[in-house]
């Protein structure tokens, strides 16, 4: 038989050839049928991989901790598709595309790899994505801000609260943004969401700052109130397999591995002190009333960092770094003080930005934030970097004193202990009841001297000792 073209019916591919010799007229039939078996499935969409983007901080993987979509659910633009730890913060991932997801590339717990596809989606192919299009969507903090374009009204908000109003068919451009800028809230969504169901919601000025839980305070109170201070085992069973087991370092412990390595090569000095916050802990009895009408929980902390950017003002070498090759000192102009926190991913150290030009209060509320997003494991990468000078407080866990460690590129950092009431001398020779805390201070003894540090400390100790002498100083 002799045939000039043969057409797949397909439409995809065209067989060109002057003469096909076949013999067999059933061999023909099968060998066009197996021909249309292989080509006629086309998808009527475009598969986008979605790859995962630089998040930078030199950061080339990051840990999947949990997935907002599943494959077969629909996607918009700017809608949250995971949340990724790495060993600096916690990450979103949002959207590019409008589509489908097919395939998710990794599961909860996987290293995900920068640059390689997170999730495939498919889009419609009328709307002709370029192939240099298809590229990662810059991720997005829990600290930033998303723009969406609704109707044409720009509102402002987080994922978090993006999310909280999707679940409840929430319109943003309906909702009134009481935050900066215009920025809508949570308590805004969930006081919309009470005018339209008719709910009644308890009054918070500030809902989004306060702490999930009160922590036992410092100072020490009542005997009935000393109860909740006593450790309370862990409640989960604990399984003995009789087998090691190995696990491999990722995550906030990843990050401590490389922090602390760099930071032994580091000359410790070290100095220590006792603080009588007597008069401190009556003045802030009297103002934590006033901060919780304003809806935020003050503790000792913001009294803390605000005497320490003080001393700062005035020995400004230690709010400095040192290069690699310490050839040159880096006065820093900010006074980002950073205060360590444990969580249940591990130790992180948050900072408060522009210490220097804040108040007590608006220390108390940065906070708040800080401790909220920690313990839910959302803070960002900027709530994480930056830092020029720390303060541990031990403290809240219990113990006196602490050799603390320097964390680079900083030169000094200070630990505070537990408070304690102590009996002292007052300058009559009478005993009297007190409240003592020790503070452990470690500089980086290459460009910071012992007289340095110890004046440094008792300038803090002074403002504590006597919080009205603040006053003098506060701008």
């Amino acid at each position: 038989v002799c045939i000039h073209r043969i057409r797949s019916c397909s439409n995809i591919r065209f067989i060109k050839s002057k003469y096909v010799c076949v013999f067999d007229k059933s061999a023909l039939k099968f060998s066009h049928q197996q021909r249309l078996f292989r080509t006629s499935a086309v998808s009527c969409g475009q598969i986008v991989q979605f790859k995962l983007s630089d998040i930078g901080e030199g950061i080339t993987e990051v840990t999947v901790k949990e997935w907002y979509i599943k494959e077969g659910d629909s996607v918009s633009q700017f809608d949250s598709i995971c949340e990724v730890q790495s060993d600096k913060a916690s990450v979103t991932i949002t959207s590019r595309y409008d589509g489908v997801i097919r395939k998710l590339h990794y599961n909860i717990d996987d290293i995900a790899f920068v640059g390689k596809p997170l999730v495939d989606i498919e889009i419609d192919a009328s709307k002709g994505v370029a192939s240099e299009d298809v590229v990662e969507t810059p991720p997005m903090s829990h600290e930033e801000h998303t723009h969406q374009e609704i109707k044409g009204h720009k509102t402002l908000a987080t994922p978090a609260v993006r999310r909280l109003a999707m679940e409840n068919n929430i319109k943003l451009s309906e909702v009134v943004g009481t935050g900066k800028d215009n920025r809508i809230l949570k308590e805004d969504i969930l006081n919309y969401l009470a005018k339209q169901t008719g709910a009644i919601l308890p009054p918070s000025p500030k809902a989004e700052i306060v702490p999930p839980q009160r922590k036992a305070e410092a100072v020490p109170a009542a005997p009935k109130d000393k109860a909740h201070k006593i450790p309370v085992p862990v409640s989960r069973p604990i399984a003995f397999s009789g087998k090691d087991k190995t696990e491999p370092v990722t995550g906030f412990q990843k990050a401590m591995v490389k922090t602390m390595s760099a930071a032994l090569k580091i000359p410790h000095f070290g100095y220590s002190d006792e603080i009588d916050l007597t008069q401190l802990v009556q003045l802030r009895e009297e103002l934590k009333p006033l901060a919780e009408i304003r809806g935020v929980k003050l503790s000792f902390m913001p009294f803390f960092i605000k005497a320490a950017s003080l001393g700062l003002l005035q020995y400004p070498i230690l709010n400095a770094s040192l290069d690699e090759n310490c050839q040159n000192v880096t006065y820093k102009a900010s006074h980002n003080i950073g205060v360590a926190m444990d969580t249940e991913q591990g130790l992180i150290v948050p900072n408060v930005k522009n210490v220097q030009v804040c108040s007590v209060f608006d220390i108390a509320v940065e906070l708040n934030r800080l401790q909220s997003l920690g313990s839910a494991g959302q803070l960002g990468t900027s709530d994480l970097t930056g830092g020029t000078f720390t303060l541990s407080n031990i403290g809240t866990i219990g113990g006196t004193y602490a050799k603390p460690v320097i964390l680079p590129p900083e030169v000094a950092i200070g630990a505070l202990g537990k408070i304690q009431v102590l009996p002292r001398f007052n300058g009559k020779g009478e005993v009297f009841k007190a409240q003592i805390m020790n503070v452990s201070w470690s500089a980086d003894h290459r460009i910071i001297d012992g007289a340095t540090m110890a004046r440094f400390s008792n300038l803090w100790k002074s403002y504590l000792e006597n919080p009205a002498s603040m006053l003098l100083d506060l701008k």
